[in-house]
């Protein structure tokens, strides 16, 4: 069982249709669009509301942010990696995947996680052990993308990379002292785009066995992005590409 905090995450947890066991409502909480929208989708699919004191909820949760809400729901569904590329193989558009080798911090996760399911990635690779899991703080700072986004779960970054090359998946590593332009890459082609983890960025390891490694250019004083920016920047040139649009 899991706890979702937040209004948002909690609607999109009811609309994407993920097993919810019971909501609880703060007594109190004026009435809004989004709760209105939680009660109608909550009796829409038979789920039980309680209303109760604010601090029953901020005692389940553990975000300190619940805005009144949180449910209980089924814990989210990881694939491996073969059934990742399985999904691909399904959609008209070549392979788009976004590999993160060592994101470590839960709001990091959630802005990737949002900007994913934003910019048509096909899905998110993520390591078993010494990364962020989908916790709590994930959903929340994802405001509920996380129920749409494909997230396989790897003990290996470097195997993973070894896989997807194997299955003609072309992988560019970010990273400050990359000596390539991000903007001078294929994004059209079946890609892989690796992310390093915070402070320390891409693990050698995974370095040397990316096709490229490409920077993203810095023309102020600050000469690094945190992650999910650099994420960020990434998957919307990659959407650009994919739909055609000038280099602006």
């Amino acid at each position: 069982m899991e706890v979702i905090e937040g209004r948002n995450p909690v609607i999109e947890a009811l609309k994407a249709g993920r097993p919810v066991s019971r909501i609880l409502l703060d007594r109190n909480i004026k009435g809004t669009g989004a709760v209105d929208q939680i009660l109608t989708l909550s009796r829409a699919r038979g789920v039980p509301v309680e209303f109760v004191e604010r601090q029953v909820i901020e005692k389940q949760g553990s975000t300190g942010s619940s805005q009144g809400v949180i449910a209980f729901a089924e814990a989210k569904g990881f694939l491996d990696l073969g059934e990742l590329m399985a999904v691909s193989r399904a959609r008209p558009d070549p392979p788009l995947y976004l590999v993160l080798d060592g994101i470590e911090d839960p709001h990091n996760l959630g802005a990737i996680l949002r900007t994913a399911e934003a910019t048509a990635v096909h899905g998110v690779v993520i390591r078993e052990r010494r990364a962020a899991g989908i916790t709590p703080a994930v959903v929340k700072a994802s405001a509920g993308a996380v129920e749409y986004v494909n997230i396989a779960r790897v003990a290996n970054i470097s195997q993973a990379v070894i896989t997807l090359k194997k299955n003609g998946v072309w992988v560019t590593g970010i990273d400050m002292d990359g000596q390539a332009d991000y903007r001078a890459l294929d994004f059209t082609l079946p890609v892989a785009i690796v992310i390093g983890g915070e402070g320390q960025g891409l693990s050698e390891l995974v370095r040397k066995r990316c096709d490229w490694v490409a920077s993203i250019p810095m023309k102020g004083k600050i000469k690094s992005l945190n992650a999910s920016v650099a994420a960020a920047v990434i998957m919307y040139e990659a959407l650009r590409q994919r739909d055609g649009l000038p280099q602006l």
